[in-house]
C-alpha cells in the first residue's frame, strides 16, 4: 500500500507562484511514477503533469510553459512547481502514483484570484 499527502496549495493572485509537494511513503518500491491532476468545480479530474522513474517529463498542453516537475526522486517525492497562474487554474490538485496499483492523495486547494 502507498500513501500519498499533497501540501503547497492556497491562495494566490494571478501572475503568481506556487509550489506544490507531495510525499509517498508505505510500498514505494511498487512505484513507476508520479504526477498530479486537478480538479475544478463542475469539471472532470484532468491531467496536470508526470515524471517517470528514469526521469522523463510529460505536460499537459495548457501548463506547458508554466508548470514544472523538478527531477527528484520520483518514487517518494514529486513538486510542483506552478509560475503565471492563471484563475482558470484554480482547482483542487491531487498527487498520483502509478505502480502495481493507481494510489491517489487526498488532494490540496489552489486558488488564484484575479
Amino acid at each position: 500500500q502507498v500513501q500519498l499527502v499533497e501540501s503547497g496549495g492556497g491562495l494566490v493572485q494571478a501572475g503568481g507562484s506556487l509550489r506544490l509537494s507531495c510525499a509517498a511513503s508505505g510500498s514505494i518500491a511498487n512505484i513507476n511514477a508520479m504526477g498530479w491532476y486537478r480538479q475544478a468545480p463542475g469539471k472532470l479530474r484532468e491531467f496536470v503533469a508526470a515524471i517517470g522513474g528514469g526521469g522523463s517529463t510529460n505536460y499537459a498542453d495548457n501548463v506547458k510553459g508554466r508548470f514544472t516537475i523538478p527531477r527528484g526522486n520520483a518514487k517518494t517525492t514529486v513538486n510542483l512547481q506552478m509560475n503565471s497562474l492563471k484563475p482558470e487554474d484554480t482547482a483542487v490538485y491531487y498527487c498520483r502514483a502509478w505502480g502495481a496499483y493507481d494510489y491517489w492523495g487526498r488532494g490540496t486547494q489552489v486558488t488564484v484570484s484575479s
